[in-house]
């Protein structure tokens, strides 16, 4: 098992390294660098020149998107969704294709492959938990589901270049990303066998179990938020070119996310106090508090310096780094304590 902690644990960092690649590519904005998928520009290396491109390829690669649009849009009606279906076939905003900019491309192109390293990692997860199903099922049932999540996140990173980043895509390709490091979280935790026998302790207080949900939701709440004020940001920016007034010019989104890092602030200094005087997650408490204070600052950090590009994949990796150590403080504090005996 401690081969697969291990490989758990290095697989939930990789994760944590594409939140921050992705990260890098939506701050230089260079999510449609690649107009299509798996492929870029039609090439497994991407082009490095425009002069490698067919002269009319804005023409190709929009027509290539709406194809699969059309698909999408077939799904979405047949889930009762037919407006939003409309909205992405007639929306022209959705057809309009970027300039080739091989900085971009490259940006993105890493990020792909950074994913696919991480397709294979999480594959390996799920292989190496079948010599597990017999003595712990449940183990080799997440490590399933994670991969199958993977392999569906994948696609909806298509459609994410597909729909020319529609916002609500975005927002639902971060939503899967928060839960794919739960599951890995998990696994972590399930798989994290230092000690062997089992003490009996005091089981949490419900009101402490229901301030980490409430923390963890609150959380997930404000990093949706963020990718809401993230893409009004890239609405702006089509029209305002100085970062100086972004921020002013996104108005209400921004206010309701900075607002809302009151509650999950105030939130959190309360389960601090509790989780204090829980001795066995002493160790998690101030990791916890300062992961927050990180997320905090370098938000303020955003605001008061027009929107630095380097800070925006940092407060979005602490962010989604603190809602796996509020799992995982969560899982511990409901877990029987186990000690070694000699």
């Amino acid at each position: 098992m401690r081969t697969f902690y291990k490989l758990s644990l290095s697989t939930l960092v990789a994760v944590y390294l594409l939140i921050m690649v992705g990260g890098v590519v939506r701050s230089t904005g260079s999510g449609m660098g690649c107009p299509d998928w798996p492929k870029c520009f039609g090439q497994w290396t991407p082009p490095t020149s425009v002069d490698q491109l067919p002269e009319n390829y804005k023409e190709e690669y929009a027509a290539h998107r709406q194809k699969k649009n059309e698909k999408f849009a077939k799904y979405l009606t047949a889930l009762g969704f037919q407006e939003t279906a409309n909205k992405i076939l007639t929306d022209p905003s959705v057809r309009e294709e970027s300039d080739f900019n091989p900085v971009k491309t490259w940006i993105e192109y890493v990020n792909r492959l950074v994913g696919v390293v991480i397709g294979f990692l999480i594959f390996a997860v799920f292989i190496y938990s079948w010599r597990y199903r017999r003595v712990k099922f449940s183990i080799t049932l997440i490590a399933f589901l994670c991969f199958i999540l993977v392999g569906f996140q994948g696609w909806i990173g298509s459609v994410v270049v597909s729909t020319n980043l529609t916002p609500w895509v975005v927002t639902v390709h971060m939503f899967l990303a928060m839960v794919i490091v739960a599951m890995l979280v998990w696994l972590v935790h399930k798989s994290n066998i230092h000690q062997e026998l089992v003490q009996q302790l005091k089981s949490p207080s419900i009101l402490t179990n229901i301030l980490l949900a409430a923390c963890m939701v609150v959380l997930l709440v404000q990093i949706l938020l963020g990718t809401q004020v993230r893409e009004a940001i890239d609405r702006v920016a089509t029209e305002i070119y100085t970062r100086e007034g972004w921020i002013s010019a996104v108005g209400l989104d921004f206010i309701i996310h900075r607002s809302f890092s009151w509650a999950v602030l105030i939130l959190h200094v309360i389960l601090t106090v509790k989780l204090w005087k829980m001795q066995r997650v002493n160790r998690f408490v101030l990791s916890l508090i300062m992961l927050i204070l990180g997320t905090i600052f370098t938000g303020l950090g955003m605001a008061w310096f027009a929107v630095p590009p380097f800070l925006q994949p940092v407060h979005l990796t602490l962010a989604t780094v603190t809602f796996g150590v509020q799992f995982l403080v969560l899982l511990r504090v409901n877990e029987k304590i186990k000690v070694a005996t000699h």
